[in-house]
């Protein structure tokens, strides 16, 4: 697949995210995690990140937000402000769905349009690839991102409880 670029604004764009962005991105979801209260749950290697979105077998694919115009990305080295890791999910009953594993933007680059930027274009994304939906997770007392998603009149149900075990 051709790489998809989406220019947005003056300040930033949004593009798929390549290897190089791992470090940043690694740093956006400890972030996350540290708002979410739980930096201690982040376990994961940036090896093994990488080699998981970029490796032979790739299992999860990523938009990222960068700074036009600032010294880094003057220097080639842009500043990654958000991003969006997104896998492959399957419904028996709706089929094909992306599930969206983690979407942020930086504390103080919110408010500037770049989280509806960046979740408009894998909304675009995932109807271009045929998925049936987009779904993901978000605490129930994370009242700003709950208000982000009912502007998309996204359907937040409470009633389901999440299982996991991890080895």
């Amino acid at each position: 697949m051709a790489e998809e670029t989406t220019l947005v604004g003056a300040d930033f764009h949004i593009r798929r995210a390549v290897s190089s962005d791992c470090p940043a991105m690694l740093q956006l979801v400890r972030e996350l995690a540290e708002y979410e209260k739980a930096l201690d749950k982040v376990t994961v290697s940036l090896e093994e990140m990488t080699a998981c979105g970029f490796g032979p077998k790739p299992i999860w694919g990523a938009y990222v937000v960068e700074l036009k115009g600032d010294a880094a990305a003057e220097a080639g080295n842009p500043t990654v402000v958000g991003m969006a890791l997104y896998h492959d999910r399957y419904s028996t009953w709706k089929g094909r769905l992306l599930y969206l594993e983690d979407f942020v933007v930086s504390e103080s680059y919110r408010g500037k349009g770049i989280g509806h930027a960046l979740f408009e274009c894998v909304l675009a994304h995932a109807k271009r690839e045929g998925y049936q939906g987009m779904v993901w997770q978000v605490l129930e007392w994370n009242e700003p991102a709950l208000n982000f998603y009912r502007k998309y009149n996204a359907d937040l149900d409470p009633e389901w409880v999440n299982g996991m075990i991890f080895f």
